[in-house]
C-alpha cells in the first residue's frame, strides 16, 4: 500500500523498493523538516529520507551489500540528487 501523506518524491521511493525487493515491511519517512535550511535543502520539502525495509532478498547478504541493493533500486534519485541524504535500516526477516 502506498502511503499517500508521501509526496511525489517519497512516494516514487517506495514504489522502486517494493518493485525490486518485495519487502515484508517498508517504511518511508520523510525527515525532510528537520533539516529546513540545511545544506542539501532544496526548498521541496523531500530531500531527505529515512527507508526502513526487511526483505528476504537481504538474507546472507552483509550490510554495506543491503544499502547497496536499496540505492541500486533508487537509481537516479539518489544519484541525481534529487535525495540529497537517505538513511538506510535494511534487515532480512527474523533479525
Amino acid at each position: 500500500m502506498v502511503d499517500t501523506s508521501l509526496g511525489p518524491v517519497g512516494r516514487e521511493i517506495e514504489t522502486r523498493v517494493r518493485a525490486a525487493l518485495s519487502p515484508e515491511h517498508l517504511a518511508v519517512i520523510n525527515d525532510s523538516a528537520s533539516h529546513r535550511g540545511h545544506m542539501g535543502d532544496d526548498g521541496t520539502g523531500e530531500s531527505h529520507f529515512t527507508v526502513e525495509v526487511v526483505s528476504a532478498s537481504f538474507t546472507g547478504q552483509s550490510r554495506l551489500q543491503r544499502q547497496r541493493m536499496v540505492n541500486a533500486a533508487l537509481g537516479d534519485l539518489v544519484s541525481g540528487g534529487t535525495v540529497h541524504a537517505l538513511a538506510i535500516k535494511a534487515r532480512a526477516p527474523g533479525e
